[in-house]
């Protein structure tokens, strides 16, 4: 394996067993299957050992769950995710800030587990953990706005094990979607270029990023979304890799490029600011250091494109 694909939601050893998602009833019952609980996009974590809890199918929480979804055979046998976001805790949280911090304990599950937002532990889970996180959370996010049918506007039917919908009044079928989001990392000799957006914590930055538009190649995306925002122009694109981004259901694209010009001419509706930052500059910020500039979000694939360029170890 790349070491560009050891990024955060990144390749595992989980078979998606396409094949089978018509005999998923009957997978169910086999004695190895698992499932993990999704609870309105929060998985249901061990919380001291940061490990996706998994679930014997008999077991209490996985009973009238809204919606079930085969995401494919483990190392164990079959996975399945199970949806319980119509459960209702004690209390909902008050305040989310930028990050849900807080966790929720369902009676039937055990005191060590609870739900806990994916951005805030995402970094911590398994290869494995991460990618049946990013495939129920994104999977489970296109059912819940996509109910009707898109092409008459009648309700659909969830089938193929949760991998489809049909509508019955004009029988269309619908697919889960992916939205393709390039991400650059731009560099001009010893520096690259970092933006922040208005809502973000204080003095954070990241590399720019923007959504692919339809009839456009990534290189077209990567140059028009640095000039739109910075001003900055862009020669040479290239390919890096890429991070499953579940927040609800992109890809990010990850590219570098090589700025051919360096005047920043902000666009103030897409950023509250941008920089050029050196590398002197990055590797005190990842030090905690700097009082400057904070760090993109650990997990995230603009901190794993930073830090393998200060080491040089994209490959």
């Amino acid at each position: 394996m790349r070491n560009a694909e050891t990024v955060t939601f990144g390749a595992s050893t989980l078979d998606r067993a396409a094949h089978l998602r018509k005999s998923a009833d009957k997978l169910a019952k086999d004695p190895t299957a698992q499932a993990i609980v999704m609870w309105r996009g929060k998985p249901l974590i061990e919380t001291k050992t940061v490990k996706v809890a998994h679930f014997p199918m008999s077991h209490p929480i996985l009973k009238n769950p809204d919606a079930r979804i085969f995401l494919g055979l483990g190392e164990n046998g079959p996975v399945f995710a199970y949806d319980i976001s119509s459960w209702e805790p004690d209390a909902d949280p008050d305040d989310v800030s930028f990050i849900d911090q807080t966790l929720q304990n369902h009676p039937d599950a055990p005191d060590i587990c609870a739900f806990q937002e994916t951005r805030a532990i995402m970094a911590l889970l398994s290869r494995d953990g991460a990618e049946l996180v990013a495939a129920a959370k994104g999977i489970l996010s296109w059912h819940e706005s996509h109910k009707f049918c898109a092409k008459c506007g009648a309700p659909s039917d969830m089938t193929e094990a949760g991998w489809q919908r049909n509508c019955g009044t004009c029988s269309a079928s619908h697919f889960p979607r992916t939205d393709p989001c390039v991400i650059m990392l731009i560099t001009h000799g010893n520096k690259v270029l970092l933006g922040r957006s208005p809502h973000w914590p204080e003095k954070m930055y990241s590399l720019l990023a923007g959504f692919m538009e339809p009839g456009e190649t990534i290189e077209a995306a990567v140059r028009r979304e640095v000039i739109e925002e910075s001003g900055i122009e862009v020669g040479t694109v290239g390919y890096m890799t890429s991070q499953p981004w579940p927040f609800p259901s992109s890809l990010m694209i990850g590219c570098e490029g090589i700025a051919a010009t360096t005047e920043i001419k902000l666009d103030e509706n897409e950023l509250e600011d941008a920089l050029w930052a050196t590398k002197e500059d990055l590797i005190e910020s990842l030090c905690g250091n700097s009082d400057d500039i904070l760090p993109a979000r650990k997990g995230s694939i603009a901190q794993f494109l930073i830090e393998n360029w200060l080491k040089d170890s994209i490959s």
